[in-house]
């Protein structure tokens, strides 16, 4: 087991690459903390390079399962200032921190049947929008999120800290633009019919039929779909809304729309 009580060369890497998106792509690894997330991660299979532990107190029962869970995982021991700079806590350090081997970025990783459910997040600019639709995703049945064109990170700290394990519960694709996501959707095995969300939509969104497999399309925070992701689109659903808002948040609207999507199904699936 390896100690590391300075802020040497190893350190200085996972630091930076808490805040640099080329870093991490770099390294092709990223940093995990807390019970549920690192958990789920676990459960699911992803690959865990390294455990960083607090090298001044003993492990919980919980990290001690974990460590028998993770025979081939390299085991550092830090001191606990500097695993609580890594966790990025002014008050204590993490127990430990989980360092994850970054997955491709290959579409085929997203599953495709007959109900499928999928989500399109075009450029979006916070990352903790991106974490909280993911896990909206997650609660709601859907197979897998798209990231689409310049974007903030998938595995940018406050992405993954808002998706509280569903990062790892449910595929997560990062693409250049909606060509690639597009061609995909051709050659897909089954029909998908792509929705977008827009305040300017031809229908209301709880009176679309969301039954059959579906690409649901979200846009940027501040200027919403792309016009090449409104041409794409089969149909373009609206949000009714009241009061002074005059439009929700990327992140709620997604949720709400994902909500409906999941009582048609489930009212469609007892009635069938």
């Amino acid at each position: 087991m390896q100690r590391i009580s300075s802020r040497n060369a190893r350190f200085q890497v996972w630091l930076a690459s808490l805040g640099n998106r080329s870093k991490r792509q770099r390294a092709g690894e990223f940093l995990v903390q807390g019970v549920r997330p690192i958990s789920v991660a676990v459960d699911n299979g992803w690959p865990v390079r390294t455990i960083i532990t607090d090298s001044s107190r003993p492990l919980s029962r919980w990290a001690q399962d974990l460590l028998q869970r993770l025979p081939g995982a390299e085991r550092v021991a830090m001191a606990p200032e500097l695993l609580a700079e890594l966790g990025e806590k002014d008050d204590a350090a993490p127990e430990l921190i989980a360092v994850l081997e970054l997955p491709a970025d290959d579409l085929s990783r997203i599953p495709i049947g007959p109900d499928f459910l999928g989500v399109v997040f075009d450029r979006p600019s916070g990352p903790g929008n991106i974490g909280s639709i993911i896990r909206s995703a997650d609660a709601f049945g859907a197979h897998g999120v798209i990231v689409t064109g310049h974007a903030a990170d998938i595995y940018d700290p406050k992405a993954v800290r808002a998706t509280t394990g569903s990062l790892f519960a449910i595929p997560a694709v990062r693409v250049p633009s909606h060509r690639e996501v597009i061609e995909w959707v051709r050659r897909s095995p089954v029909e998908i019919t792509i929705v977008g969300t827009d305040e300017a939509g031809s229908v209301n969104v709880f009176d679309h039929d969301f039954t059959r497999p579906t690409l649901l399309l979200i846009g940027n925070e501040t200027n919403g779909l792309t016009a090449a992701w409104k041409q794409a689109a089969d149909h373009l659903v609206r949000i009714p809304i009241t009061g002074s808002a005059s439009s929700l948040n990327a992140s709620n609207a997604a949720t709400a729309t994902l909500y409906e999507i999941s009582r048609q199904r489930s009212h469609s699936f007892k009635t069938d």
